[in-house]
């Protein structure tokens, strides 16, 4: 009767000693320093009286967007009463710099004044918070968990390298019509490139000293 609590209490110690939690996000292959990513609103409310943008208006609109060096990956959107009306202007002025006035709008803060028409540029930015992540460098790994580290490389240069970083939340669509020439461009191009060595060795000439 005397060995059943000592044996019990061994029994718990043992099992205290080698409880894992089996809930660790960094125990897989799947790496936890992944991109995320953030956007930022920027607005400009330009004087379009009946819905006119004046041709004063539109070159304020130019240096903003210049001082905002827009460009693939932002979108563009029109707020306000005479959105529609000055749609066209303001595309003319974002075809510029190769940008469209997307459908709709996202929701800014404060009331568009009457007369005036809103502009508004979202830019996204991709990023992998907390890397590099060098805190657990030289600790003992008994619960099979991946470096502190691991990922950091890869995910930085995609989020660094991606265009739009929006295509990592979403996506994008595919073409209705497929042309297969494009799929093909790049292999067409190295298969038809003419050989270096095709047209013979090269001759070298000099002249010889005495």
């Amino acid at each position: 009767m005397t060995r059943k609590p000592a044996i019990l209490i061994m029994t718990a110690a043992l099992a205290a000693c080698g409880h894992t939690a089996q809930d660790l996000p960094d125990r897989g292959m799947a790496a936890v320093n992944v991109p995320v990513v953030s956007r930022t609103d920027f607005t400009f409310d330009a004087a379009a009286p009946g819905g006119s943008l004046p041709p004063s208006e539109a070159a304020r609109l130019d240096g903003w967007f210049q001082g905002l060096s827009v460009g693939y990956g932002d979108n563009i959107y029109l707020d306000g009463p005479y959105a529609d009306a000055a749609r066209n202007e303001v595309a003319g002025v974002a075809a510029r710099y190769g940008l469209l006035v997307a459908p709709g709008a996202p929701v800014t803060q404060g009331a568009v004044p009457d007369g005036v028409v809103r502009v508004v540029v979202t830019r996204s930015r991709a990023f992998v918070p907390d890397c590099p992540d060098w805190s657990r460098a030289r600790d003992l790994n008994y619960n099979n968990r991946s470096h502190p580290n691991y990922g950091c490389a890869v995910n930085s240069n995609l989020a660094a390298m991606i265009a739009n970083p929006d295509d990592l939340v979403h996506g994008r669509a595919g073409e209705v019509n497929v042309d297969p020439k494009l799929g093909t461009k790049a292999v067409d191009a190295y298969r038809n490139k003419v050989l270096s060595g095709i047209s013979g060795t090269v001759q070298a000439t000099g002249s010889k000293g005495n």
